[in-house]
């Protein structure tokens, strides 16, 4: 197909289709003439899965990078390339040096040892976890550490999930791919569920009537 219709099938416009190609997230289309290429549908996929991971994954284009060379790379084993597309998810924030966050890498790193996480304190995403802690200690909610372990709980059950997914792909390529979206899509998928869920809890707990949206 030519660049114009990848565009119509995909909803990219031609000059950001090119901006791909030029910054490597898109192999180059076959050239056909000087001027000339075609696109195929491994082009409309990889196209889809970058939008995803920029529109819905929320991740800057450099990140989205970074995780398709991990995608890409044949000797990278799966568990690399899932850390790969896991530690773009972090914020990336300036931690503070205080006690509260002190207090909270050391919560952070005895959860990790009592649940024997094959993981490391160091990890970006044990990082963002210390300072959600902190954050909730400086504004008078440290308790929320006692439940802790119930969200451990909850997020090794998605974990677990994820990577069923994951292994129902059979191709090596697909396999790979799922990774990725199991993790950075999969994330955006838990969120989404956790607000729903809380509405639902929320109206039992407290009795709060939800009006139901009419069909339109």
């Amino acid at each position: 197909m030519r660049i114009g219709e990848l565009s119509r099938k995909t909803g990219v416009p031609v000059p950001t289709i090119k901006y791909y190609v030029r910054e490597g997230l898109l192999p180059p289309g076959e050239l056909t003439s000087p001027n000339q290429a075609t696109y195929s549908e491994a082009h409309e996929r990889r196209l889809q899965l970058i939008r995803a991971l920029l529109e819905v994954g929320g991740m800057k284009v450099a990140e989205i990078a970074d995780v398709l060379a991990a995608l890409d790379d044949p000797e990278r084993p799966l568990h690399k390339v899932l850390g790969a597309a896991a530690d773009r998810l972090g914020s990336g924030d300036i931690e503070h040096d205080d006690p509260e966050s002190a207090a909270a890498r050391a919560v952070v790193a005895d959860l990790i040892s009592r649940r024997g996480w094959r993981t490391h304190e160091s990890n970006p995403a044990a990082t963002d976890l210390a300072k959600v802690l902190a954050a909730l200690e400086r504004l008078g909610h440290g308790a929320f550490v006692e439940v802790l372990d119930d969200y451990a709980d909850a997020a090794e059950q998605v974990a677990r999930a994820d990577l069923r997914y994951v292994d129902r792909r059979v191709a090596v390529e697909d396999k790979v791919e799922a990774v990725v979206v199991g993790t950075v899509l999969g994330e955006a998928v838990f969120s989404a569920l956790r607000r729903l869920a809380h509405v639902n809890a929320s109206a039992k707990l407290y009795g709060t009537d939800v009006p139901q949206q009419k069909p339109s």
